[in-house]
């Protein structure tokens, strides 16, 4: 059974950084999609963030592209989302989710990822 273990958030300060983890279990690294995404109160669940671990290719929305950057540790089975220049839209619960469908490589930023973590809360005062 796969699980996925988020931390790292908190609150922070518009313009501060925050650095989220993700370590995975009961699957074999490798080979996997593996994505970041994010739901504010009454809003859909956004992709922030995806990687390919067997190859690392990475994907990002233009809502965060040039301030997030998604990395992974292998030898840890854990995935990163470092988040700078934060801004007040930027807070939501963020969700760590892992898909054995690799999608060639192209992970994809829809929610449609077959195991899901508890989600770590963001928060970004102005």
């Amino acid at each position: 059974q796969v699980q996925l273990v988020e931390s790292g958030g908190g609150s922070v300060q518009a313009g501060g950084s925050l650095r989220l983890s993700c370590t995975a279990s009961g699957y074999t690294y490798s080979g996997a999609c593996m994505a970041w995404f994010r739901q504010a109160p009454g809003k859909e669940r956004e992709g922030v963030a995806s990687i390919y671990t067997g190859g690392g290719a990475t994907y990002y929305p233009d809502s965060v592209a040039g301030r997030f950057t998604i990395s992974q540790d292998s030898a840890k089975n854990t995935v990163y989302l470092q988040m700078n220049s934060l801004k007040p839209e930027d807070t939501a619960m963020y969700y760590c989710a892992l898909d054995p469908t690799n999608w060639l490589g192209h992970c994809p930023l829809r929610p449609n990822y077959a195991n899901w973590g508890q989600g770590t809360q963001v928060t970004v005062s102005s």
